[in-house]
């Protein structure tokens, strides 16, 4: 499950309430993943070092919404832990860069994954959620 940030809560109510315009590309969004899962306001720890890079997705990567849910029409995958482990990651964002950047989304993983040196994080078809309520 996912929850919309701060950020994006502002967004759309803007988009609604004003102008009918995002001020922001969806283009392309960056997945990332925490060992310490953010709060809407941010923060959090997100992996780094031993070769960890968010993964870009764009509109193509997720099937379309149903019912209020939207899963990932494709695999995730992540580039291999490399020089060291990346600890147990427990949530993942949506990001609007591909370093530092806006949190859009957050949601939790379920099971959270450990990942050790040598391992790939991949999230299968339809493994990573969003719900908005």
């Amino acid at each position: 499950m996912a929850g919309l940030s701060d950020y994006a809560e502002d967004l759309v109510l803007n988009h609604i309430l004003n102008d009918g315009q995002w001020n922001t590309s969806a283009e392309n969004r960056y997945v990332a993943l925490y060992t310490v899962a953010p709060t809407d306001a941010g923060g959090g720890t997100e992996v780094s070092g031993s070769g960890y890079t968010r993964v870009q997705v764009n509109a193509a990567t997720w099937a379309a919404a149903s019912s209020g849910s939207k899963s990932n029409g494709a695999a995730i995958t992540f580039p291999q832990a490399s020089g060291g482990n990346w600890g147990t990651v427990v949530a993942f964002t949506i990001m609007d860069a591909s370093s530092v950047g806006n949190q859009i989304l957050n949601g939790t993983v379920s099971p959270s994954q450990a990942v050790n040196d040598t391992d790939t994080a991949s999230f299968l078809t339809g493994n990573l959620t969003i719900i908005a309520d």
